[in-house]
Protein backbone atom coordinates (compact mmCIF):
# COMPACT_ATOMS: atom_id res chain seq x y z
CA UNK A 1 0.00 0.00 0.00
CA UNK A 2 1.07 3.54 -0.86
CA UNK A 3 0.91 6.47 1.24
CA UNK A 4 1.73 9.88 0.86
CA UNK A 5 3.26 11.59 4.32
CA UNK A 6 3.41 15.38 4.96
CA UNK A 7 5.88 15.35 7.96
CA UNK A 8 6.54 19.05 9.53
CA UNK A 9 8.94 19.15 12.32
CA UNK A 10 9.07 21.56 15.13
CA UNK A 11 12.13 20.96 17.49
CA UNK A 12 11.37 23.07 20.41
CA UNK A 13 13.95 26.32 20.74
CA UNK A 14 14.67 25.53 24.43
CA UNK A 15 16.38 22.12 23.31
CA UNK A 16 19.51 22.04 23.69
CA UNK A 17 21.79 22.16 20.44
CA UNK A 18 23.89 18.73 21.11
CA UNK A 19 20.58 16.76 21.96
CA UNK A 20 18.64 18.16 19.18
CA UNK A 21 21.61 17.08 16.53
CA UNK A 22 21.41 13.45 18.02
CA UNK A 23 18.11 13.30 17.56
CA UNK A 24 18.58 14.27 14.05
CA UNK A 25 22.11 11.73 13.65
CA UNK A 26 19.36 9.17 14.32
CA UNK A 27 16.54 10.44 12.35
CA UNK A 28 18.67 9.87 9.53
CA UNK A 29 20.34 6.27 10.13
CA UNK A 30 16.69 4.96 10.59
CA UNK A 31 15.24 6.96 7.44
CA UNK A 32 18.35 5.87 5.31
CA UNK A 33 17.94 2.14 6.55
CA UNK A 34 13.68 2.37 6.35
CA UNK A 35 14.95 3.77 2.34
CA UNK A 36 17.47 0.93 1.63
CA UNK A 37 14.61 -1.52 2.58
CA UNK A 38 12.01 -0.24 0.27
CA UNK A 39 9.99 0.86 2.49
CA UNK A 40 10.15 4.53 2.58
CA UNK A 41 10.80 5.11 -1.68
CA UNK A 42 10.73 8.77 -1.90
CA UNK A 43 10.89 12.02 0.17
CA UNK A 44 11.30 15.58 -0.95
CA UNK A 45 11.92 17.97 1.39
CA UNK A 46 9.62 21.35 1.31
CA UNK A 47 11.16 24.70 -0.04
CA UNK A 48 11.67 27.06 2.86
CA UNK A 49 10.07 25.06 5.97
CA UNK A 50 11.33 22.01 7.75
CA UNK A 51 9.01 19.85 6.36
CA UNK A 52 8.74 17.44 3.82
CA UNK A 53 6.34 15.01 1.51
CA UNK A 54 7.63 10.93 1.64
CA UNK A 55 5.71 8.04 0.24
CA UNK A 56 5.84 5.17 1.90
CA UNK A 57 5.50 1.41 0.31
CA UNK A 58 3.93 -0.82 3.05
CA UNK A 59 1.53 -3.69 3.90
CA UNK A 60 -0.74 -1.68 6.18
CA UNK A 61 -2.14 1.20 8.32
CA UNK A 62 -0.66 -0.59 11.18
CA UNK A 63 2.92 -0.97 9.86
CA UNK A 64 2.44 2.90 8.70
CA UNK A 65 1.82 3.88 11.97
CA UNK A 66 5.45 1.35 13.53
CA UNK A 67 7.41 3.05 11.35
CA UNK A 68 5.97 6.86 11.52
CA UNK A 69 6.14 6.25 15.54
CA UNK A 70 9.98 5.48 15.53
CA UNK A 71 11.10 8.16 13.79
CA UNK A 72 13.16 9.66 16.58
CA UNK A 73 12.07 13.33 15.54
CA UNK A 74 8.05 11.48 16.41
CA UNK A 75 7.33 13.58 19.27
CA UNK A 76 8.48 16.71 17.53
CA UNK A 77 6.14 15.87 14.20
CA UNK A 78 3.15 17.04 13.15
CA UNK A 79 2.54 14.52 10.66
CA UNK A 80 -0.51 13.91 7.65
CA UNK A 81 -1.31 10.78 6.00
CA UNK A 82 -2.78 10.03 2.69
CA UNK A 83 -3.60 6.61 1.52
CA UNK A 84 -2.59 6.21 -2.20
CA UNK A 85 -4.75 4.09 -4.96
CA UNK A 86 -3.47 3.81 -8.34
CA UNK A 87 -4.91 6.32 -10.50
CA UNK A 88 -7.02 4.44 -13.52
CA UNK A 89 -5.66 7.23 -16.35
CA UNK A 90 -2.07 5.79 -15.37
CA UNK A 91 -0.04 4.81 -18.16
CA UNK A 92 2.42 3.47 -15.68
Amino acid sequence: MLYLVRMDVKIPHDLPADVAAEIKAREKAYSQQLQHEGRWPHIWRVVGEYANYSVFDVASNDELHELLQGLPLFPYMDIQVTPLARHPSAIA
